[in-house]
Formats: C-alpha cells, structure tokens, sequence
C-alpha cells in the first residue's frame, strides 16, 4: 500500500509515502551532527539513469497502519554516531506524530558514512 488513509465527516485524507519521507527528511536534517540523507541501492540506479528526486528513505505501512521507516544517514565526522541517531529517530517520530496522527512503529537509522563538516 503506497497511502495511508483516514476518514473524517467530510470524506477520506490520504497521506503518500513520499510525504512521509519529505517528513523524516527535513527532521533528520535539522539534527546537528547529520551530514545528509545517503541513498539505497535503488535511488542510485534511478539516478544514473536520470530519474531525481526518488527519496532513498524507505516508508512501509503494515497492515495495521502502522507505519516503518528505513532511513539511510550521512554523518558529520567527529559527532558521537549513536546519540546522533537516536536524536533523528525522536525528532522524526516527534513530526510524523504531530503532522500526521499516524502510528510509528519503526524508525531503523543506517549510517552509511562519515564526512568532513
């Protein structure tokens, strides 16, 4: 399923995958120590074959509406790697919860590498 749905009185709400993603982008980027987001295997053939802006995060709702998220990090050389990540897991489940009402029930960090501020 690419969408979340909801009804309210006034009909159905959709939520994408790629909001989702565009979500935890933002707030991963606004933690200090995050270089950039990396990029999954899939986005890079994509890339090279001149599709941009396809998101290497990964978003899964699971039959519950739950949601998973699978994002891949680059992190700025010198920062301590785990509470970096554990700092962009809180502050994406904090905006997904407060901008979207969903359920988080993963949110998986893969650092990919570590570069020069």
């Amino acid at each position: 399923m690419d969408k979340e749905e909801s009804r309210t009185d006034l009909g159905l709400v959709r939520i994408h995958k790629n909001v989702i993603a565009s979500i935890a982008t933002v707030a991963s980027t606004e933690v200090e120590g995050v270089k950039r987001i990396g990029a999954s295997l899939k986005s890079g053939v994509l890339e090279m074959i001149g599709k941009k802006n396809y998101s290497a995060i990964g978003v899964e709702f699971d039959k519950n509406g739950e949601v998973k998220v699978e994002i891949p990090l680059i992190i700025k050389y010198g920062y301590n790697i785990p509470d970096v990540a554990d700092r962009v897991q809180e502050n994406i489940r904090t905006a997904l919860e407060k901008m979207t009402n969903l359920t988080i029930k993963d949110i998986n960090i893969n650092i990919q590498a570590i570069e020069r501020g």
